[in-house]
């Protein structure tokens, strides 16, 4: 699967990205309190706590981290740069057309698990 961290979303609403600037797809900033203090393994240990998640991909600067669903075993990709003093995150569903809301939930309880670690504010 091909890198989309830096692309916006689609039409459907079944993502949220910090690049995507309309209503219904816009996360606030991650923003790093010391970038150059900060690792991509702080990042992935805590994206790892998500409910279903297992890493997908991990480049330089980068992760993928696949979220199954319990019931229905959906797939959802998050996708994790950081990029100077910023993550840029984007998370979206593989299948369907909404997502009804699991995608900004689970981009929530991460920058919430990020502030409670120190590393985003």
């Amino acid at each position: 699967m091909q890198d989309r961290s830096k692309q916006v979303c689609g039409d459907k609403p079944n993502c949220v990205s910090t690049l995507d600037s309309r209503e219904q797809h816009h996360l606030d900033d991650f923003t790093l309190i010391d970038a150059n203090n900060t690792s991509l393994e702080q990042i992935k240990q805590a994206a790892l706590t998500l409910s279903g998640a297992k890493l997908a991909d991990e480049q330089a600067q980068y992760l993928r981290i696949e979220c199954t669903s319990f019931i229905f075993r959906f797939i959802d990709d998050l996708e994790i740069r950081i990029e100077d003093n910023q993550l840029l995150v984007r998370s979206e569903s593989r299948t369907g057309h909404s997502d009804f809301g699991v995608n900004r939930k689970r981009t929530n309880t991460l920058r919430t698990k990020l502030t409670e670690l120190g590393i985003i504010k």
